[in-house]
């Protein structure tokens, strides 16, 4: 399972967006991810881009397989804050062979930031390419509830 640990800078970096989003500055789409441990069964928060695709909204793992994908997996519910607002959703997630258009719509908008996460991968990048890699970021629909 593909898993691109954060460096000490990116923690930084993601901890003063999780600051600045927690009181209702959204970065390009930014919310705070909260979700319970698997194992501890603690709320654990994380910042992360939430996008628009026909309609729904959609979460993408851009460093793969990561707690808060294996916590959301177990837990079957999550919250999205925004501020004060808060988003209580179920996410379903989605087959790897309907992701390559999730995944270039989400370089479009992002490459800026999460790029170097795409291992050479880029918004024009041929679909074959972005196929082959589909397994390795975990993409979900959020499903309010």
């Amino acid at each position: 399972m593909r898993y691109l640990a954060p460096k000490r800078a990116t923690n930084a970096f993601n901890d003063f967006a999780r600051w600045l989003t927690a009181r209702g500055i959204s970065l390009m789409g930014s919310r705070v991810l909260e979700v319970r441990g698997r194992k501890s069964g603690e709320v654990r928060a994380t910042v992360v881009n939430v996008f628009t695709h026909e309609g729904e909204r959609y979460l993408l793992a851009p460093r793969g397989h990561t707690q808060w994908v294996r916590n959301l997996r177990v837990a079957g519910e999550g919250e999205l804050r925004l501020g004060r607002r808060r988003q209580h959703f179920t996410p379903v997630e989605i087959a790897d062979a309907d992701k390559p258009e999730l995944i270039r719509l989400y370089l479009r908008k992002w490459a800026w930031e999460t790029g170097a996460f795409f291992d050479g991968l880029k918004a024009d990048s041929p679909a074959a390419d972005i196929a082959d890699a589909a397994p390795g970021f975990p993409v979900f629909r959020i499903v309010p509830s």
